[in-house]
C-alpha cells in the first residue's frame, strides 16, 4: 500500500478515536476540510509542516502520528 494511503488511514483512525469530525480537525489544524478529506483518502502528499499541524491538532507527537506506517 502506498504511504499516502497508509498515512490517510492513520489520520482517520486517530481523528475518529478522538471523536472529531473532519471539519473540526481542519479548524484545529488550520487546514481546509476538503484537504483533510484528501489526506484521509490518500490523495494528498502531505508536507511535513502540515503533518505537524495535524499532530498538534490531535495533541500527539510526530512520532505517534507516523507510528506503524
Amino acid at each position: 500500500m502506498d504511504i499516502c494511503k497508509k498515512f490517510g488511514i492513520r489520520v482517520r483512525k486517530l481523528r475518529i478515536a478522538q471523536n472529531l469530525s473532519q471539519e473540526v480537525l481542519a479548524q484545529k489544524s488550520d487546514l481546509h476540510r476538503t484537504y483533510i478529506g484528501g489526506i484521509e483518502r490518500g490523495e494528498r502528499n502531505v508536507s511535513l509542516v502540515n503533518i505537524q499541524k495535524i499532530a498538534n491538532a490531535l495533541n500527539i507527537s510526530l512520532h505517534e502520528i507516523m507510528k506503524n506506517l
